[in-house]
């Protein structure tokens, strides 16, 4: 199982590519967030972890190259942003069947199920930003809206503004970090560091299911029956 705690260690993977780190980086966010199979890649470690490599101290601390901070600004949210249009695209072109394949190791039904869960209590748009937060959400909410029929247009919207929030936030937060820890002792820092910066991104995910949950109480219930939200997303507000 080391190999599984490697994949999902950011510094094991800063650390192995060396000189390509910041060419890497770009790399796994896209496939993360364009490519079914790439769920189980780190995301939001990954980029606090950029972010933190990327001062020059604490890159000299383990023995690798600095990121290029400018490069990661700038190349980190286009290949966020590209990588679900591709998974958007790959949904609305192969529909339902583009999921139709048994449970393995990596792909479990599962994952596309909570993804569409997502996407009906959210609404299009929430649900497309609130996803960048989420890991393996973060990958299937892409083809998930392509498959419910998000336009489009409507989705590069949202895209852009889930995907630049989320990509800059956490590079800017590692970058800061970086500055700020004995380079020394930064391997004792980063892995609760990222923990707990994760779950601080699932703040909003919790406020907006209690607000969703405290609204739905307020809806009327005919013949007992709960309100559901339908899983197309043919309404027009975004």
């Amino acid at each position: 199982m080391d190999w599984l705690w490697n994949l999902l260690d950011p510094t094991w993977w800063l650390t192995i590519l060396g000189a390509f780190a910041t060419i890497g980086v770009l790399a796994i966010i896209f496939a993360e967030t364009g490519l079914l199979l790439g769920f189980f890649l780190p995301g939001d470690s990954l980029l606090v972890a950029a972010g933190i490599f990327s001062s020059a101290s604490v890159a000299a601390g383990m023995g690798i190259e600095p990121l290029s901070f400018p490069m990661l600004l700038i190349g980190t949210p286009l290949c966020a942003i590209a990588g679900a249009q591709l998974g958007h695209f790959l949904g609305a072109r192969f529909g339902r069947k583009l999921f139709d394949k048994p449970d393995s190791r990596l792909f479990k039904k599962e994952h596309v199920l909570r993804a569409e869960v997502f996407f009906e209590k959210f609404g299009p748009a929430k649900a497309v930003i609130l996803a960048r937060f989420v890991p393996i959400v973060r990958t299937f909410m892409n083809p998930v809206a392509g498959v419910l029929e998000m336009s489009s247009k409507r989705f590069f919207i949202w895209n852009v503004v889930g995907g630049i929030v989320w990509v800059e936030g956490l590079l800017l937060l590692g970058h800061f970090l970086g500055g700020q820890v004995d380079p020394k002792q930064i391997d004792k820092y980063i892995l609760p560091g990222v923990f707990v910066i994760v779950l601080i991104s699932l703040i909003p995910i919790f406020v907006e299911a209690i607000k969703h949950r405290r609204e739905a109480k307020k809806l009327p219930v005919p013949n007992g029956k709960h309100h559901r939200i339908p899983s197309s997303s043919t309404d027009t507000q975004y």
